[in-house]
């Protein structure tokens, strides 16, 4: 009797061990907003997902194999709070946020999979809205009719690297996605920064392609932001390019902290050139104003307004907002909007 109990306690203590070599977590967000929209004389108003950040479910989890070397791998599924369907992201797969497997170590980590391209963090890290919600700059990224937007989204058949984080502040990644014989939004991604202590700097570069087309729509982008304590001041800027048209994507923003939350504003200008009667030829401009007040480290009440003008040869509309008219008569037309909304993380 004695030795079962002295065996049973043994595979107690192996299983323990066992156990606290790999971690699995349930993580989340549900975030839901009450929204008002007018795009010229249309207007919307609806209790709407993921105005502050989005709504997803997800398991991710590590396994320690020893020597430094970890196994990873993460699965995110994007939801819409108001109706419970699937979200934006989807495009038909149920975990189409993120499907990654890693391996990680000393010499960095590698990541295999569906994920966000390195130059869409990029840009996410310079944009207080996060291309998120009213205030979402992303709207007025254009992929300039060229059919390819990984350089600024996810991308399937995906292989990354990230260097080590114990370089001294620096970082960097590179990203490749593979057409498999389709050739549908294959490209390459490159990121490299430095974040240490309240400063952050951060340059990317990435192109994309598909098989039918021969010239390859090109991003480039640089931001830099430097935390006062009192206030965090920030920019990017990014260019565009494919064929002779080019975008040019300036954004300015702050953010500050005000009793239990933060003050953030935004300023975007996106100056479209190039082909004569592309649809979105011209300099529309985003202006953005939110405060994120915090119940706790979980959840948080928040509010936006946002308004984006429009010259008389765009037609970009806030996230969310009703479609323009179509034609000559929907050039121009200004999009403003607010929404006050409730975010809770798990």
């Amino acid at each position: 009797m004695k030795k079962a109990l002295i065996a049973l306690a043994v595979l107690g203590l192996t299983g323990g061990a066992a156990v606290a070599q790999s971690s699995v977590t349930l993580f989340g967000v549900l975030d839901a907003d009450v929204k008002y929209v007018k795009t010229g004389s249309l207007t919307l108003k609806k209790l709407d997902s993921s105005g502050l950040n989005t709504s997803r479910f997800g398991v991710r989890g590590t396994e320690d194999l020893g020597g430094g070397l970890k196994a990873g791998f993460w699965l995110e599924s994007e939801v819409n709070t108001d109706t419970g369907v699937a979200g934006a992201a989807s495009g038909g797969a149920f975990w189409a946020r993120r499907t990654t497997v890693s391996l990680s170590g000393d010499f960095g980590e590698v990541r295999l999979g569906r994920n966000k391209s390195v130059s869409r963090l990029h840009v996410e890290d310079f944009d207080p809205s996060a291309f998120t919600g009213l205030g979402n700059v992303g709207v007025l990224y254009s992929n300039l009719g060229s059919g390819n937007g990984t350089s600024f989204g996810r991308a399937d058949n995906q292989v990354s690297y990230s260097l080590p984080g114990n370089l001294g502040g620096f970082y960097g990644a590179v990203d490749v996605s593979a057409g498999e014989g389709v050739g549908t939004n294959k490209g390459i991604a490159a990121r490299a920064g430095y974040k240490a202590g309240p400063l952050h700097v951060s340059g990317a570069y990435a192109t994309t392609s598909n098989a039918a087309d021969t010239d390859k729509f090109k991003l480039a982008s640089i931001g830099a932001a430097y935390d006062f304590g009192v206030i965090r001041p920030a920019f990017s800027y990014t260019e565009n390019k494919y064929q002779a048209r080019k975008q040019e994507i300036l954004t300015v923003s702050a953010t500050a902290p005000l009793g239990q939350g933060q003050l953030w504003g935004s300023y975007t200008s996106a100056k479209t050139s190039g082909e004569v009667g592309f649809a979105t030829v011209g300099t529309p401009k985003l202006l953005a104003l939110g405060y994120i007040y915090n119940l706790s480290k979980r959840t948080a009440l928040y509010t936006t307004v946002a308004e984006l003008k429009n010259d008389g040869t765009t037609r970009f509309i806030l996230g969310g907002s009703p479609a323009t008219v179509a034609g000559a008569a929907g050039l121009g037309a200004k999009s403003t909007g607010f929404d006050v909304g409730i975010r809770h993380s798990f």
